[in-house]
């Protein structure tokens, strides 16, 4: 059984990891089951282990933190659901890839809910939309927002880390960075689509899809 947590409030980054780190390590010595937690954190920028210092463009915004992820780096923020994933992949089959492609249905199929249409791009990590009503890129292709993130780590294979899915974040706060290391295309949330979704929402679509993506 997958335990699912969701806290009220803004829980701290800093409190975020070492209660990851603490169950991972559980979940590993077989002392704790799995677990799914959903957070929101205040303003903060991480930086995983691709980070390129010249991505920070606005260092004195918010807190960085250096995250053991992998990526480079994102923001967190109110409005914003992170979900932290603390599965024994050992145990799921054993494959890294695998479980990163499971992770991008899980998102693709809980943005279907809400009939958004998500895209997997290849050289682009996360989720993206297309935006037929912004103009085209530089490169004639059509727009597209990140309208999710995901970053892992694994250790004794066992993941933490995980997802994030804008919902209504101050998307401004974006600009403090280059999300991900990607300069052509935009951020948005569910709400910047016109979506009236509360956090309730996506964790009802989330809970839902996990069970046909992870366990179907």
């Amino acid at each position: 059984m997958v335990e699912w947590i969701a806290s009220d409030g803004l829980v701290e980054y800093d409190q975020a990891v070492a209660f990851m780190e603490a169950r991972a390590a559980a979940i590993a010595e077989g002392t704790a089951a799995e677990c799914i937690w959903l957070v929101e954190h205040p303003p903060l920028y991480t930086a995983g282990t691709s980070a390129k210092r010249e991505d920070l463009t606005d260092p004195d915004r918010f807190p960085v933190y250096d995250s053991k992820r992998g990526g480079q780096y994102t923001y967190h923020g109110p409005g914003q659901r992170v979900v932290y994933v603390m599965l024994n992949v050992g145990q799921r089959g054993h494959d890294v890839r695998r479980f990163v492609q499971q992770l991008e249905s899980w998102v693709i199929a809980a943005l279907d809910e809400f009939n958004i249409k998500g895209h997997i791009r290849d050289g682009r990590v996360g989720v993206w939309v297309e935006r037929p009503d912004k103009p085209q890129t530089a490169t004639g292709g059509m727009a597209e927002d990140k309208i999710a993130a995901i970053g892992i780590r694994l250790r004794k294979w066992v993941s933490f880390h995980g997802i994030s899915i804008n919902v209504e974040p101050e998307l401004e706060h974006f600009t403090g960075i280059v999300p991900c290391g990607i300069t052509e295309y935009g951020v948005t949330s569910l709400v910047d689509l016109g979506l009236p979704v509360t956090m309730a929402d996506v964790d009802v679509a989330l809970k839902r899809s996990f069970e046909h993506v992870f366990d179907g």
